[in-house]
């Protein structure tokens, strides 16, 4: 096949009603460039906008999604929050300045349960922990809602992995503490041994580097677009607020610090202001 011919015929035909709906197979985007799509609770979903002169625009949950493609296909990878209950959610993404409405489908995922023993001082917290967790949860906040980097035109988005080891603990189970129930685990837990090399997944800067309550030593990454990411439990940091990192660079080191039973790297991923799933990356 003479794909730039075909490319150019398929220009052609847009702009006109039938365009979308006509796109060959190999007009679509390579599936293993992209996270893949999962469309529940704390997943991502991958919905065709269709050609474009201009890279079309949209929100779910109040914050933009990302959109990715050229002229030819347009694609918007959206990030379900976890609290997002299962039903249709209509999109009105706008393109060429003509807005109009899609629909997206959210399943039901039944998450299991984890129950784990800490220190009963970071769960029951003093009035001095409880002040300096509400204090680092407002600092977070603005870290989470942060678009400093712009809109990669790069597609490639799947991650490597950041640090060798098992998975202990997976995404979206639904945390006990010394049998008293919290938020649902919000990343993905990797068991490795203290001071190993923690690397970066995808090109980023670091937006963020601190000492908090419960994450324990911490880094953020933004790799553009609203995709984050996080890297908890750190015994070590190597980089600093506005380091440019490539794949692969190391940046930190495995730990046990925050509220922990081992060393481990928690690695959390959101996308359009929602923790999702670190997996659908990998």
């Amino acid at each position: 096949m003479n794909t730039a011919f075909d490319r150019r015929q398929l220009l052609q035909w847009m702009g006109t009603a039938a365009a979308a709906s006509a796109l060959p197979a190999w007009a679509a985007k390579d599936n293993r460039l992209w996270p893949q799509d999962s469309r529940v609770p704390g997943g991502v979903a991958r919905l065709s906008l269709g050609p474009a002169s201009n890279r079309p625009t949209l929100s779910f949950n109040d914050a933009p999604v990302l959109v990715l493609g050229d002229m030819i296909e347009w694609t918007a990878i959206v990030g379900i929050p976890l609290s997002t209950a299962p039903g249709q959610y209509p999109l009105q993404p706008k393109a060429d300045g003509q807005p109009r409405e899609i629909m997206l489908t959210v399943q039901d995922k039944k998450y299991v349960e984890q129950r784990l023993k800490v220190s009963p001082k970071t769960v029951d917290l003093s009035p001095e922990d409880n002040a300096r967790y509400e204090r680092e949860a407002a600092h977070l906040k603005t870290v989470m809602t942060s678009m400093a980097q712009p809109l990669p035109m790069a597609q490639e988005l799947r991650m490597q992995v950041p640090v060798p080891g098992r998975r202990s603990s997976s995404f979206g189970l639904r945390r006990v503490f010394n049998g008293q129930s919290r938020n649902p685990h919000s990343g993905m837990d990797i068991a490795s041994p203290t001071g190993t090399p923690v690397k970066a997944p995808l090109p980023g800067k670091v937006i963020d580097v601190g000492d908090y309550f419960f994450n324990g030593g911490t880094v953020w990454l933004d790799h553009g677009g609203g995709l984050l990411s996080m890297y908890c439990h750190l015994s070590q940091v190597d980089c600093k607020i506005g380091d440019m990192l490539k794949t692969g660079d190391a940046f930190c080191k495995v730990g046990a610090t925050g509220r922990v039973t081992g060393p481990h790297l928690h690695w959390s991923v959101m996308l359009n202001r929602a923790m999702v799933d670190p997996a659908l990356f990998i």
